[in-house]
């Protein structure tokens, strides 16, 4: 069996698959495929106004942004199932769209990012990374506690049902009291019914 190849590969060319679909998803809507189309029909000896090579260049773009997006999450979900660490691929995915992003920007677009952006991505990179590590401590920390045989709530669990047990089992012998006083009431009573019949009897006629 071929190696499989590494998350960390995985994670950045989804990331790079993400910048794409971005890009392709603005060049089907922007100007500049509309220069581009210009310059297509001009070389193939067609009107430069040519609509139907504009919309072949549009919707070319188009399924590609689709394309890519699929790559990209089949990628990112390739990555997920490979690390150990779900946190790690999300920043590395990140971290590559990103800096993928403004390079393609740059040579495409000719955007030129102002120093801010490049601060507000760096700080989010590093954001990603401290609540990544914050993360696996706290899994870590879930664990060792488990390893432990959870003892800390375990005891308190069964103390509670052996208390509920008690008091379940005093009601339930109260009630059983209850019960037999009430018989041995009516057993007075029934007796009592007894010998008044049997004095009621006597003092008649003999």
């Amino acid at each position: 069996m071929p190696p499989k190849t590494p998350w960390l590969a995985l994670a950045a060319a989804s990331g790079a698959c993400a910048a794409f679909n971005g890009v392709f998803a603005k060049l089907t809507t922007t100007e500049l495929t509309t220069s581009w189309s210009t310059a297509i029909s001009t070389s193939l000896h067609l009107s430069p106004s040519n609509k139907i090579v504009e919309f072949a260049i549009r919707a070319l773009f188009f399924i590609l942004n689709l394309l890519f997006n699929a790559i990209m999450w089949t990628l990112f979900t390739k990555a997920l199932t490979r690390a150990t660490s779900t946190t790690r691929v999300s920043i590395i995915n990140t971290s590559s769209n990103f800096l993928l992003t403004a390079m393609l920007g740059l040579m495409i677009f000719h955007e030129r990012l102002p120093a801010l952006w490049w601060v507000g991505a760096a700080g989010l990179v590093v954001g990603n990374v401290v609540i990544g590590r914050g993360r696996e401590e706290e899994v870590a920390a879930g664990d060792g506690d488990a390893g432990t045989g959870g003892k800390r709530g375990g005891p308190v669990v069964l103390e509670g049902e052996g208390v509920a047990g008690e008091r379940y089992r005093d009601s339930v012998g109260e009630e059983e009291e209850v019960v037999n006083d009430d018989v041995l009431e009516l057993d007075g009573d029934i007796v009592d019914g007894k010998q008044g019949t049997n004095d009621g009897a006597g003092a008649g006629p003999r």
